[in-house]
Protein backbone atom coordinates (compact mmCIF):
# COMPACT_ATOMS: atom_id res chain seq x y z
CA UNK A 1 0.00 0.00 0.00
CA UNK A 2 1.40 3.36 -0.97
CA UNK A 3 0.19 6.26 1.37
CA UNK A 4 0.76 9.80 -0.27
CA UNK A 5 0.98 13.53 2.06
CA UNK A 6 0.33 16.52 0.64
CA UNK A 7 0.99 20.25 2.38
CA UNK A 8 -1.88 22.19 2.20
CA UNK A 9 -0.62 26.07 2.00
CA UNK A 10 -3.64 27.51 3.21
CA UNK A 11 -2.85 30.83 1.37
CA UNK A 12 -2.72 29.60 -1.81
CA UNK A 13 -6.44 27.66 -1.55
CA UNK A 14 -7.38 31.03 -0.44
CA UNK A 15 -5.88 32.80 -3.39
CA UNK A 16 -7.54 30.55 -6.28
CA UNK A 17 -11.18 30.65 -4.77
CA UNK A 18 -10.81 34.84 -4.47
CA UNK A 19 -9.65 34.48 -8.29
CA UNK A 20 -12.20 31.83 -8.65
CA UNK A 21 -14.88 34.11 -7.20
CA UNK A 22 -13.72 37.34 -9.47
CA UNK A 23 -14.10 35.09 -12.51
CA UNK A 24 -17.16 34.08 -12.10
CA UNK A 25 -18.58 37.89 -11.16
CA UNK A 26 -16.16 39.27 -14.21
CA UNK A 27 -18.91 36.33 -16.28
CA UNK A 28 -21.95 37.54 -14.64
CA UNK A 29 -21.55 41.22 -15.84
CA UNK A 30 -20.41 40.55 -19.33
CA UNK A 31 -23.24 38.25 -20.03
CA UNK A 32 -25.75 40.40 -18.28
CA UNK A 33 -24.31 43.63 -19.87
CA UNK A 34 -25.87 44.01 -23.00
CA UNK A 35 -29.58 43.10 -22.30
CA UNK A 36 -32.04 46.29 -22.20
CA UNK A 37 -32.91 46.26 -18.54
CA UNK A 38 -29.44 46.59 -17.44
CA UNK A 39 -29.14 49.68 -20.07
CA UNK A 40 -32.23 51.06 -18.18
CA UNK A 41 -31.24 51.32 -14.70
CA UNK A 42 -28.38 53.73 -15.27
CA UNK A 43 -30.60 55.94 -16.91
CA UNK A 44 -32.21 58.74 -15.14
CA UNK A 45 -35.87 58.43 -14.37
CA UNK A 46 -38.16 61.53 -15.25
CA UNK A 47 -41.93 61.37 -14.03
CA UNK A 48 -43.79 63.32 -16.83
CA UNK A 49 -43.06 66.41 -17.61
CA UNK A 50 -41.94 67.90 -13.97
CA UNK A 51 -39.29 65.63 -14.21
CA UNK A 52 -37.90 66.11 -17.76
CA UNK A 53 -38.11 69.77 -17.18
CA UNK A 54 -36.04 68.98 -13.63
CA UNK A 55 -33.62 66.99 -15.53
CA UNK A 56 -32.65 69.96 -18.03
CA UNK A 57 -32.77 71.87 -15.18
CA UNK A 58 -30.05 70.27 -13.66
CA UNK A 59 -27.60 70.93 -16.74
CA UNK A 60 -28.12 74.50 -15.89
CA UNK A 61 -30.68 74.70 -18.81
CA UNK A 62 -34.01 77.55 -18.53
CA UNK A 63 -36.98 75.80 -21.04
CA UNK A 64 -40.86 76.43 -21.12
CA UNK A 65 -42.97 74.71 -19.22
CA UNK A 66 -44.51 72.30 -21.53
CA UNK A 67 -43.19 70.46 -24.82
CA UNK A 68 -42.93 72.26 -28.07
CA UNK A 69 -43.77 68.29 -29.59
CA UNK A 70 -44.05 65.26 -28.39
CA UNK A 71 -44.14 62.22 -30.50
CA UNK A 72 -43.96 58.49 -30.44
CA UNK A 73 -40.34 57.97 -32.40
CA UNK A 74 -38.66 54.18 -33.45
CA UNK A 75 -35.45 53.66 -32.84
CA UNK A 76 -33.96 51.92 -35.81
CA UNK A 77 -33.62 48.31 -36.21
CA UNK A 78 -30.90 48.77 -38.82
CA UNK A 79 -27.56 51.31 -38.00
CA UNK A 80 -26.57 53.77 -40.83
CA UNK A 81 -24.08 56.28 -41.07
CA UNK A 82 -26.52 59.15 -39.63
CA UNK A 83 -27.49 56.87 -36.86
CA UNK A 84 -24.06 55.82 -35.50
CA UNK A 85 -23.32 59.94 -35.43
CA UNK A 86 -25.92 60.61 -33.62
CA UNK A 87 -25.21 57.37 -31.34
CA UNK A 88 -21.67 58.55 -30.80
CA UNK A 89 -22.84 61.66 -29.31
CA UNK A 90 -25.08 59.56 -26.85
CA UNK A 91 -22.48 57.37 -25.89
CA UNK A 92 -20.51 60.41 -25.54
CA UNK A 93 -23.30 61.63 -22.08
CA UNK A 94 -23.33 57.75 -21.48
CA UNK A 95 -26.26 56.87 -23.30
CA UNK A 96 -26.66 53.54 -25.91
CA UNK A 97 -29.38 54.00 -28.21
CA UNK A 98 -28.38 50.54 -30.27
CA UNK A 99 -29.98 48.75 -26.62
CA UNK A 100 -33.10 49.79 -28.18
CA UNK A 101 -32.91 49.23 -31.99
CA UNK A 102 -36.62 48.42 -32.99
CA UNK A 103 -38.39 49.70 -30.12
CA UNK A 104 -40.80 53.15 -29.93
CA UNK A 105 -39.86 55.91 -27.43
CA UNK A 106 -41.19 58.97 -27.04
CA UNK A 107 -39.45 62.11 -28.11
CA UNK A 108 -39.63 65.62 -26.22
CA UNK A 109 -38.97 68.78 -27.12
CA UNK A 110 -38.38 71.87 -25.24
CA UNK A 111 -37.23 75.13 -25.81
CA UNK A 112 -34.23 76.89 -23.92
CA UNK A 113 -34.33 80.19 -22.92
CA UNK A 114 -30.86 80.36 -21.44
CA UNK A 115 -28.81 79.18 -24.49
CA UNK A 116 -25.69 81.19 -24.13
CA UNK A 117 -25.70 83.78 -27.16
CA UNK A 118 -27.90 82.03 -28.75
CA UNK A 119 -30.09 84.79 -30.88
CA UNK A 120 -32.46 81.99 -32.76
CA UNK A 121 -34.24 78.96 -31.25
CA UNK A 122 -32.34 76.17 -29.48
CA UNK A 123 -34.40 73.24 -28.50
CA UNK A 124 -33.45 70.46 -25.93
CA UNK A 125 -34.41 66.95 -27.12
CA UNK A 126 -35.19 63.98 -24.90
CA UNK A 127 -35.65 60.46 -26.00
CA UNK A 128 -37.76 58.61 -22.65
CA UNK A 129 -38.41 55.07 -22.99
CA UNK A 130 -40.59 53.48 -19.86
CA UNK A 131 -40.26 56.74 -17.90
CA UNK A 132 -36.75 56.45 -18.43
CA UNK A 133 -33.99 59.02 -20.40
CA UNK A 134 -32.38 57.03 -23.01
CA UNK A 135 -30.85 60.21 -24.92
CA UNK A 136 -31.07 63.52 -26.66
CA UNK A 137 -29.71 66.26 -27.15
CA UNK A 138 -29.07 69.81 -27.71
CA UNK A 139 -30.03 71.77 -31.45
CA UNK A 140 -29.30 75.37 -32.18
CA UNK A 141 -31.54 75.89 -35.04
CA UNK A 142 -29.40 79.38 -35.95
CA UNK A 143 -27.22 79.00 -39.52
CA UNK A 144 -23.76 77.18 -38.55
CA UNK A 145 -25.69 76.14 -35.39
CA UNK A 146 -24.75 72.65 -33.81
CA UNK A 147 -26.42 69.14 -32.45
CA UNK A 148 -24.58 68.59 -28.98
CA UNK A 149 -24.80 66.78 -25.45
CA UNK A 150 -26.67 68.12 -22.59
CA UNK A 151 -24.62 69.68 -21.05
CA UNK A 152 -24.31 73.22 -21.20
CA UNK A 153 -21.59 74.86 -23.28
CA UNK A 154 -18.86 77.33 -21.63
CA UNK A 155 -19.89 80.86 -21.77
CA UNK A 156 -17.82 83.67 -23.70
CA UNK A 157 -18.40 85.97 -20.76
CA UNK A 158 -15.36 86.41 -18.58
CA UNK A 159 -15.08 84.00 -15.69
CA UNK A 160 -15.11 85.20 -12.28
CA UNK A 161 -13.17 82.28 -11.24
CA UNK A 162 -10.40 83.39 -10.37
CA UNK A 163 -11.29 86.47 -8.39
CA UNK A 164 -13.18 83.71 -6.18
CA UNK A 165 -10.20 83.07 -3.56
CA UNK A 166 -9.40 86.56 -3.09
Amino acid sequence: MMVMTAKVNLKKIMLMITAAAALVLVLILLMGGGNESTATTAAPAVSGNEGRIQFLKNFGWEVSTTPTESSQVRIPQETSEVFDRYNTLQKGQGYDLSAYAGKNVMRYVYEISNYPGAKEPVYATLLVHKNQVIGGDVTDTAAGGKIRGFKMPESTAPSTTATAGQ
